[in-house]
C-alpha cells in the first residue's frame, strides 16, 4: 500500500505540468526498481507519458493506467489520506492510483515466481491525459494495442468488485447559435435572439436520446446573451453524447450537424464529434472475461462482469478488436468525489487477480 499512498500524495490534476511530471518520476522509479525497462514517451502539450516493459517469451500483453487525476493541488487538505474502517481515503485513490499500484504489484509477483512457465510480455502504460480525453495519448495505446494479443485495464472496478466488459462511448459537441443583437425595448424586432432560438434546439436535442439502444443526449452546459435588455447575438450548448454501439455514432453525428435553425436570420455552427468508441461486448472480452472469472475462481471468490456509462482508454483498444478487460482496478467508492475510497483487504486480492490473468495468458498464448 505504500505505493499507493505515495502516488495519493502527489498530487496530480491533468492541466499541471509540472505536478504531473512528479508523480511520473516517482511512477518511473518504481517501474524501474521492479526491473522493467522505462521509456518516456513525449506528450507535448503535457508531461510524458510513461512506459513500462516487462521481457516474456509469451505473447504480449497491454496493462492500460492513468497518473492524472481529476482534483486540484490543494485538494489533500479537505481530503487529507487516511485509513477509516478498512478503507483508504484520498483524491484519486480510487481514480486511479491503487489500480496503478495493483498492475505494479502483479506483475512483480508473475517475474518473480520461479515456478512460473510461460510469461507474456508485458507492456505497462501509464498516461497523463486520461481524465482530459486522452488527446496526447490516443495514437500511442492504439499502436501498442495493435501489436497486443490482450489488453488489461487498470480503472477502478463496478460496485462489488465486477470488471467491466461493456462501456459506453462518449461524444462532445458544442452547438453555437449567431443571432442578431438589438435594443430588447426599443426595437425587438431587428433582432433575432440566438438565446431563443438555442432554446428550441436543445428540445430537439432532448428528443434524440433512445435510452433503448443506450444512446443519451444530455445538455449539461449553457451560456449566451449579455444583458437582459439586449436580444442576445450569441449563445452556446455543451452536449454530452453516449452511444452502447458503434453503428449509432454516424447517426446521431449527422443528427446534431443537421440541426436546422426556426428562425431563418439565425445561423447554427456544430463542433465536436465522438471523442471515444464504446467498447462492445465481443467474443474477444468474452473469452478474456472467462480468463479472468477462472483466475477469480482459483482464488476462492465469483468475478462478476457488467457494463458502464463512463468511458476509458479501454474504449480505443476494444474498437480496434483487441480482446479487452476494464474495471481490473481497485474495489471502492465515490470516484470525482469527496468520499473517494479503496477497500483496502481487497488490494491483494485484485493484484492476484490480474496477475492470475497475465499468466493465464501467457499459458494459452
Amino acid at each position: 500500500m505504500g505505493v499507493i499512498k505515495e502516488l495519493v500524495a502527489l498530487e496530480s490534476p491533468s492541466d499541471d505540468r509540472h505536478a504531473l511530471d512528479r508523480c511520473a518520476a516517482a511512477l518511473a522509479a518504481r517501474f524501474a526498481a521492479s526491473g522493467a525497462a522505462i521509456t518516456r514517451v513525449p506528450a507535448g502539450t503535457t508531461a510524458d507519458h510513461v512506459l513500462a516493459e516487462w521481457p516474456g517469451t509469451g505473447p504480449t500483453v497491454l496493462v492500460l493506467g492513468h497518473f492524472d487525476t481529476v482534483w486540484p493541488i490543494g485538494q489533500l487538505s479537505r481530503m487529507a489520506i487516511r485509513e477509516d474502517d478498512g478503507r483508504l481515503y484520498g483524491p484519486g485513490v480510487f481514480d486511479m492510483k491503487a489500480g496503478l499500484g495493483i498492475g505494479l504489484l502483479a506483475i512483480r509477483a508473475l517475474h518473480s515466481d520461479a515456478a512460473n512457465g510461460t510469461r507474456p510480455r508485458v507492456m505497462f502504460l501509464a498516461t497523463s491525459d486520461e481524465e482530459v480525453g486522452s488527446g496526447t495519448s490516443r495514437e500511442t495505446i492504439e499502436r501498442l494495442a495493435k501489436d497486443s494479443a490482450a489488453v488489461l485495464v487498470l480503472e477502478p472496478s463496478l460496485p462489488g468488485g465486477a470488471v467491466k466488459t461493456a462501456r459506453k462511448g462518449v461524444g462532445e459537441f458544442e452547438v453555437i447559435a449567431h443571432g442578431i443583437a438589438a435594443h430588447a425595448g426599443v426595437d425587438p424586432d431587428a433582432g433575432a435572439s440566438a438565446v431563443h432560438e438555442l432554446a428550441r434546439q436543445i428540445s430537439r436535442i432532448e428528443a434524440l436520446s433512445d435510452r433503448a439502444r443506450g444512446l443519451s443526449v444530455n445538455v449539461g452546459v449553457i451560456d449566451g446573451g449579455t444583458r437582459p435588455n439586449v436580444v442576445a447575438e450569441r449563445a452556446r450548448a455543451m452536449v454530452d453524447v453516449r452511444i452502447a454501439r458503434l453503428s449509432d455514432a454516424a447517426a446521431v453525428t449527422a443528427a446534431l450537424n443537421g440541426l436546422t435553425p426556426t428562425n431563418q436570420r439565425v445561423r447554427l455552427e456544430v463542433r465536436g464529434g465522438i471523442n471515444r468508441p464504446p467498447m462492445e461486448r465481443t467474443e474477444g472480452v468474452a473469452r478474456l472475461y472467462n480468463l479472468a472469472r477462472d483466475s477469480a475462481r482459483e482464488l476462492g471468490f465469483d468475478l462478476q462482469e457488467g457494463a458502464t456509462g463512463g468511458g476509458s482508454d479501454g474504449n480505443f483498444t476494444a474498437a480496434l478488436g483487441v480482446p479487452t478487460l476494464d474495471g481490473l482496478g481497485a474495489v471502492g467508492d465515490g470516484p470525482h468525489a469527496l468520499h473517494e475510497h479503496i477497500i483496502i483487504h481487497e488490494l491483494p486480492r485484485r493484484a492476484a487477480l490480474v496477475a492470475g490473468v497475465l499468466a493465464r495468458i501467457g499459458a494459452v498464448g
